[in-house]
């Protein structure tokens, strides 16, 4: 079977085989780790298309025997349906305007389609600003005149785009006759969004490196604990609750440290910082709140990070931190527990179907509750064992969540499904 696959972001095999410099392994590591699964199967024919809007042109190559394209912007899709001539299109995600596109094409060339749910949009747009104090929500038109000549953050621009996602969501899932999903999360958002299609459960594979190599070890941190949380730059990641938890964590360990991974706010001189302050409302609230709190100077940005550094970053703390006010399935929390890092989350979206609360990890109930979060990041700390014990659990159960052979097997059998019953 020849399966045509869309994705949202240039992977760093197809830029590998179509001649790109190249590509950024940060994001997208659930497509990587499914890719290398599925590579060498004698019943799968594959074709990976990936919309980069700052190519000029369409590119193609071939790398371990998988065929890359990669389209500026989106394409003529119905051409390229015809040029493949794949058995089914599977698009990775729902919210791009390239998915509606490809979905509207293949539905023409009476294609069968299978969408694969990310995030759930619906959900990530309603709670993207909470906790968010009302003085940030809202540009003025200089803000907005501002924002034209040097783009920023502004948050209610960025709400507006959320909401427009999720309508695009919702309009591809509304007609949609089959659809993937991990969590009974997802399945819940599908059940009402998607009222005709068929949901298909399959687990996620994960970027290969972390299946391999040292695990994470506990370690005598003393006054200083490493708390590693995997993003900070937009609300919905909730920094601003971990920042008003900090205090009562520095109570008990005054040395710890919270180090987050990816950009640190931006800063372009004094001349332009001003501007940047500005236009970066979510940023200034957090820099804002960590000086009044007086936790600015225990706060560290790792910087981006590739799969090689962003293990090894995992390694070097002694408890990872997930957040955030709406998940799915989030990778970040399923690298962490592949290495067996003790591991505290919120109780948003399908994290609950990830973790087991106490006996793989700590989830703590509402995202907003600094209080909460800070009782359980301390729990997890003062064991006796610094949360070893729940680490090697949750390494279990990723090693089987997570298991790149049964995930292939799954995603090949719904493949095969799906063809089964179009051809009848």
């Amino acid at each position: 079977m020849h399966v045509l696959w869309l994705v949202s972001m240039t992977l760093p095999q197809a830029a590998l085989a179509c001649g790109l410099s190249h590509a950024s392994d940060v994001s997208g590591g659930w497509l990587t780790g499914q890719l290398t699964a599925l590579r060498g199967r004698a019943d799968l024919q594959l074709t990976v298309a990936c919309v980069n809007g700052q190519c000029k042109e369409a590119l193609c190559g071939e790398h371990g025997g998988v065929t890359y394209r990669i389209l500026p912007g989106g394409g003529d899709f119905s051409r390229l349906l015809q040029a493949v001539h794949p058995d089914l299109v599977h698009i990775w995600g729902t919210e791009y305007a390239a998915a509606a596109a490809m979905d509207q094409a293949a539905r023409a060339l009476g294609l069968p389609v299978l969408v694969g749910i990310q995030g759930v949009m619906e959900d990530c747009a309603a709670h993207l600003c909470d906790g968010v104090p009302e003085a940030y929500l809202h540009s003025t038109p200089l803000d907005r005149a501002l924002d034209r000549l040097i783009p920023g953050a502004l948050l209610d621009k960025l709400q507006s785009s959320f909401d427009a996602l999720a309508r695009s969501e919702a309009a591809l899932l509304g007609t949609a006759r089959h659809v993937t999903g991990r969590t009974g999360f997802d399945r819940r958002a599908v059940e009402r969004l998607a009222p005709r299609a068929r949901y298909y459960p399959c687990n996620e594979t994960l970027r290969p490196l972390f299946y391999e190599g040292p695990l994470w070890q506990p370690r005598d941190f003393g006054r200083g604990p490493v708390v590693l949380l995997s993003q900070g730059n937009y609300p919905l990641k909730n920094l601003h609750t971990v920042l008003q938890a900090m205090p009562a964590i520095l109570q008990r360990w005054p040395d710890a440290r919270l180090r987050i991974a990816g950009w640190p706010p931006l800063d372009k001189g004094p001349l332009l910082r001003p501007l940047i302050v500005r236009l970066f409302p979510y940023q200034r609230y957090c820099r804002r709140l960590a000086e009044a709190l007086g936790v600015a100077g225990h706060i560290r940005y790792t910087g981006p990070l590739d799969a090689a550094a962003m293990r090894q970053a995992y390694l070097d703390a002694d408890l990872f931190l997930l957040p955030s006010s709406s998940e799915n399935s989030p990778n970040s929390l399923g690298e962490a527990m592949l290495l067996g890092l003790p591991c505290v989350a919120s109780r948003a979206g399908g994290i609950p179907d990830m973790l087991t609360d106490g006996t793989e990890g700590r989830l703590y109930g509402q995202a907003l509750d600094a209080d909460g979060l800070a009782r359980t990041v301390t729990a997890v700390l003062s064991a006796p064992d610094s949360g070893a014990a729940l680490g090697q659990a949750a390494r279990r159960r990723a090693l089987h969540t997570h298991d790149p052979a049964a995930n292939a097997d799954a995603l090949c059998g719904i493949y095969q499904t799906i063809l089964q019953e179009d051809a009848r």
